[in-house]
Formats: structure tokens, C-alpha cells, sequence
């Protein structure tokens, strides 16, 4: 345990999540904005600046290692590109850093099984970065799922889109295999918030996919099979207008998460409807959950908790990712 009551974090990268993330450290009480690298020259103290400006003792740095070998850092985020993040998160675990990887964690199974392993061999605590969960409308969501509102959840569509600006066209620039596209990008948003309500491991997934001529998927659609008539439903796409909802269907109604990507002023709606003819929209407090990640990741540290998000969390969701991708690919249903 840590007697020190803020984890001093370094950033690895200067990537655009910092206009988000940067200030959310800076805002969490248990954490201290201590460093952040980039590979391009100057960058590292241009971000910084830019999103924390008047942010004092911040160390700035021109290359990664150069960060992961100041031992005064204790945890790192990484926002590195997709392809790099399995390879950075053992490199950070090597020197004996927390580390909070950006989704993806890894573009193979494999990659997440020796993460795992770097993990417990160096004692120190590893998670994927999915802030939407820390946002408390999901588990506004799981209590009324819980209390029997909609009975057992048989079914979920999740739906995550936005159109391609001309600045974010670096998203197709390489194939899925080596980390472009949409599923990568978002549809590990859509999986895995599909997965939050199913308590089984998937049977099956079948995908369909539009290509960019680089090979990166611009839409995806599919379903995973859960068995028992229990399907998941995906779509993501980077030519279709913004959204970035889920809905659930139980056996005696359903409730619909209208916007999971909160910006840290939104208002939280959710809505539900039974078969009785009840029905209700709810309106939450509005939250910042990439500070709340911060929080619940410096807090699991700190006080060696486990945290919300484990290892196999991120393994299982890297199953279903890589079997739509076959899937796609092949034009055939992909089994577990």
C-alpha cells in the first residue's frame, strides 16, 4: 500500500483523450498530475499546457521510457495507438508502474493473457480504460434491471456512430488486424456495454462489415449469440450520424440509456417501459466519468482494492471483438 494519499500518474502520449483525461487527474483527490511524454519533440509540454494550464511541477518528457524510468511515477495512463498498447502496458508493468491502458487493451487474446501474467509477477494493478462505466446511470440501470422492472434481460441493441471528420482520418489509415477502423475505435464500446447485462459467457458471433480500401472496417453490424435466446445486437459505424445508446429488453419491458458517452455537464436521461403500460424517464446529476475512473483506479491502488474492471473482463471482451472481425472477414458464424 501507498502511504502517500494522491498516486502521482505520467501520460504516455499526447494524443487528443488528454483534453479529456489531463484535467480529470488534475481534478480527482487522490491523484497528482506528475508527468507526460510524447515521441514528438515538444508535444508533451504543448498538451500540457494546453489542457492544464498553471499546473506546476509537471515533468515533461520527449520519449516514453524517459517517463517510465522516473521512478517518482507510480501510475501511467496510456493513450498510445491501438497497435502499441499491449506492448507499452508490458513495458510499463516491467517497470513496476500501475498502469490504466486506453480501449483497447490489446488486439490479441494472448497479448491480455501475459499482461495478466507481467501483472501479478510485478504486484501491481492493471485495467482497461472504459470510462463510461464509472458514470452512475449504469448502475442506475443494473438497480432497476435488479428490482425486476423488466424481468430477465433477453435481449440488448448497442449503438455507437459518428461521422468521419477529415482530423480523425487516421482511424482508417490502418486495418483492423493492425488496429484500425471502427471496431476498434467504438465498436469495443458497443460490446462491452452489451455484455454488462448478460450474466453467461457467448455461444456464438456472427458480423458484417463495410471496408475502407486500407482495410479498416467503417461499419460493423452483428449479434452475439448468448444462448438460451439471449442475443446482443451491435452496430458502429463512422458514416452515420452521432449516437451512442443501448436498450434492453426483458420478458416485461425495457429501459434505453439515450447518450452513454457523457460530456461532464450532460444531463443523464434514461427511460423505461413495462408491458403494463407503466412507463417513466429519469433524469440524473451530471458527472464526469473520466474523473471518476481516475478516482476508482488511484482509490484501487492506494488501498490495494481490485478494481472494477479486471483482466478478464478486458479478455472476454477481446474474445468477442477479434471473433466479429473472423467473422466478418469470412462470411461465416464464429463459435466459442
Amino acid at each position: 500500500m501507498i502511504n502517500d494519499p494522491k498516486l502521482r500518474w505520467g501520460i504516455l502520449g499526447a494524443a487528443r483523450i488528454n483534453e479529456r483525461l489531463m484535467p480529470a487527474i488534475v481534478e480527482a483527490p487522490n491523484a497528482q498530475l506528475a508527468a507526460i511524454a510524447s515521441r514528438r519533440p515538444g508535444a508533451a509540454a504543448q498538451t500540457l499546457a494546453q489542457y492544464a494550464p498553471g499546473q506546476q511541477n509537471v515533468s515533461t518528457y520527449d520519449h516514453p521510457d524517459e517517463l517510465l524510468a522516473d521512478e517518482t511515477i507510480e501510475a501511467v495512463y496510456l493513450p498510445l495507438a491501438n497497435h502499441e498498447h499491449a506492448e507499452w502496458t508490458l513495458r510499463a508493468i516491467g517497470h513496476g508502474k500501475h498502469v490504466l491502458c486506453e480501449k483497447p487493451m490489446a488486439l490479441k487474446v494472448g497479448d491480455i493473457d501475459a499482461i495478466a501474467s507481467a501483472a501479478r509477477q510485478h504486484n501491481v494493478t492493471v485495467m482497461e480504460g472504459f470510462m463510461y462505466r464509472f458514470h452512475p446511470q449504469h448502475a442506475r440501470v443494473l438497480a432497476l434491471i435488479n428490482s425486476g422492472l423488466i424481468g430477465e434481460v433477453r435481449s440488448v441493441r448497442a449503438g455507437y456512430s459518428f461521422m468521419m471528420r477529415p482530423a480523425r482520418m487516421y482511424r482508417l489509415t490502418e486495418s483492423t488486424e493492425n488496429g484500425g477502423g471502427a471496431l476498434w475505435d467504438i465498436g469495443c464500446y458497443a460490446i462491452h456495454s452489451a455484455r454488462l447485462f448478460f450474466d453467461q459467457a457467448p455461444v456464438a458471433v456472427t458480423a458484417m462489415s463495410h471496408y475502407a480500401e486500407s482495410g479498416a472496417d467503417i461499419t460493423t453490424s452483428g449479434v452475439i449469440d448468448f444462448g438460451s435466446g439471449k442475443f446482443a445486437h451491435f452496430d458502429f459505424s463512422f458514416e452515420r450520424a452521432r449516437r451512442c445508446e443501448y436498450e434492453i429488453t426483458g420478458t416485461k419491458g425495457g429501459i434505453t440509456c439515450h447518450t452513454v458517452w457523457q460530456l461532464p455537464g450532460d444531463v443523464p436521461v434514461i427511460s423505461w417501459w413495462t408491458e403494463d403500460g407503466r412507463q417513466g424517464q429519469e433524469r440524473l446529476p451530471a458527472s464526469n466519468h473520466f474523473r471518476l475512473e481516475i478516482e476508482h483506479f488511484s482509490d484501487c491502488v492506494l488501498n490495494g482494492k481490485a478494481p472494477l474492471l479486471s483482466l478478464d473482463d478486458a479478455k472476454s471482451n477481446c474474445q468477442i471483438l477479434v471473433a466479429a472481425l473472423q467473422s466478418a472477414a469470412s462470411g461465416r458464424q464464429i463459435k466459442f
